[in-house]
């Protein structure tokens, strides 16, 4: 695809005259998970520019990980000690079993955790780009299998999320969790693994076509005597190959870190990052790479800096081009979000109504499906995909019943309701304040506020008349059944996909 404005125009900052409602609602949109009137009014009113830094702050938010993550790490890990030491297979089994089983319960309590902070209005462009980054520098839990080390590693790129490239980049070579994934842990002198140096350069900073195979197979040698014990880096010096190497035509005792001077030396490493955000927050058809090269060039001068690449990418006149508004397929986690931020719940605290849902719908936190991560766009609508949005749609308009809930639902219900969540569903006492509104005006706050693009006088006048049902026009309270179903219809449909 190629954008109608030219490269040097593109990424210029959007004059601060044109700032407007509808640039404000196409900002929280992509940047976050969806567009609430009070936000919109908050950006429209603080401008472009001290909306950017307050979506993206120099600090990044906190993120405390579940109760007792540590303890249950160890428990688990003593489960396996205690399955290979076993006398007998049923034995080995059961203590195989056992630790899967609590290897999940962490797991989804991170992943529960996560929802939770992500769904807190204030961070949620926060949020969203550590969810980049981990979708760029991507582990996996069925490969780590310790939600203890995921949520390490999502911490260093927490950490450093507003820092340099080349930090980041270095801090995740030494992450625990990308150790296990990428075989570095195993790495050794006399046989190096080339998994990490070979997605270090085609998928985390230069992309393919900008390195050669014996540029791998050298950096692959820098990579060696990487190690963890117990969550904690170190570096195990008599495992790593000191000898010289040639990489990118330039020949040094290189160890990791000089790899990774080296790599954001080259061209590419200006403009592959500025790429993977445009596909994550612009637009699902390519770009060619060339026209990255302005924001490339200007962000090389940075140092790569993170936080003045999010600045700059937002704040630039390509990004509110009338070419990239309201097409955009939400991916599971922002179809998700956003419907519990435009109907102002909180997370569900209990697996199968949060977590399950999530996975039928394609994304599974913490655990992408390979090292290349969520392609997204149109991936992620098929028939089975779409009909779980739409049963998730349908489920929160349909509150649980407190009675029926297990000891564990209980327990983490008590525990979300401590933290302050008070709203799982849309009940009877919300929609009576919709019902007494008349058909029209319903129509107009459900079309204007849940969806981002116009739809026409048909669509209207058909929501209207379902609206209406037999009640004679001007009736005061409409039927609650039908404002309910109205309100979920219109959260299914295809335009309520987009973003």
């Amino acid at each position: 695809m190629t954008p109608t404005l030219s490269p040097d125009q593109a990424w210029q900052p959007l004059p601060a005259g044109q700032w407007t409602p509808d640039h404000a609602r196409h900002l929280l949109r992509r940047a976050g998970w969806t567009a609430t009137p009070p936000e919109v009014e908050r950006a429209t009113k603080d401008g472009l520019s001290a909306t950017l830094t307050r979506l993206f702050p120099p600090n990044p938010p906190p993120f405390t990980p579940p109760p007792l993550l540590a303890d249950g790490m160890r428990r688990v890990q003593e489960l396996r000690q205690r399955a290979r030491e076993a006398p007998d297979v049923e034995q080995r089994r059961q203590f195989e079993r056992d630790a899967r089983e609590l290897q999940a319960q962490y797991r989804n309590e991170l992943a529960i955790r996560w929802l939770q902070q992500a769904a807190r209005p204030e961070v949620s462009a926060s949020e969203k780009w550590i969810l980049f980054l981990s979708n760029t520098y991507v582990t996996a839990t069925d490969k780590v299998e310790n939600p203890g080390l995921i949520f390490l590693h999502w911490a260093v790129l927490r950490q450093g999320s507003a820092g340099t490239a080349p930090a980041l980049t270095k801090a995740v070579s030494r992450s625990p969790a990308m150790l296990i994934y990428l075989d570095l842990q195993g790495s050794q002198l006399k046989s190096p693994n080339e998994n990490f140096a070979r997605e270090l350069m085609e998928l985390f900073t230069l992309g393919e076509g900008h390195y050669t195979e014996a540029d791998i197979k050298e950096a692959a040698r820098a990579f060696t005597g990487y190690r963890h014990t117990d969550g904690e880096f170190r570096f195990v010096r008599r495992q790593h190959d000191a000898t010289p190497k040639t990489i990118f035509g330039q020949t040094g005792r290189y160890d990791g870190d000089d790899v990774i001077d080296l790599i954001y030396r080259q061209p590419a490493a200006a403009t592959f990052l500025p790429c993977e955000m445009a596909k994550f927050y612009l637009t699902e058809q390519p770009i060619d790479t060339a026209y990255f090269e302005p924001l490339g060039a200007w962000w090389r001068t940075t140092d790569f800096n993170l936080q003045k690449l999010c600045h700059r990418f937002f704040g630039s006149q390509v990004f509110y081009h009338a070419q990239f508004r309201a097409n955009y397929i939400k991916s599971p986690v922002q179809y998700y979000l956003g419907l519990l931020q435009d109907l102002q719940l909180d997370v569900t605290p209990f697996p199968r109504t949060t977590l399950i849902p999530l996975r039928q719908m394609g994304q599974m936190i913490f655990n992408p499906p390979n090292v290349r991560g969520w392609v997204g766009g149109r991936t992620w609508i098929n028939a089975s995909t779409l009909a779980a949005r739409r049963q998730l749609a349908a489920t929160l308009f349909t509150p649980f019943n407190e009675a029926k809930l297990n000891a564990d639902d209980k327990v983490a219900l008590e525990i979300a309701r401590t933290s302050g969540a008070k709203k799982f569903a849309v009940d009877d006492e919300r929609l009576r304040e919709f019902s007494t509104l008349g058909a029209d005006r319903i129509v107009e706050r459900f079309v204007d506020y849940f969806l981002p693009v116009p739809v026409n006088a048909d669509y209207r006048a058909a929501l209207r008349e379902f609206l209406q049902g037999d009640a004679p026009a001007g009736k005061e309270k409409l039927n609650l059944g039908r404002v309910r179903q109205a309100a979920i219809v219109v959260l299914q449909t295809p335009e309520y996909q987009l973003c």
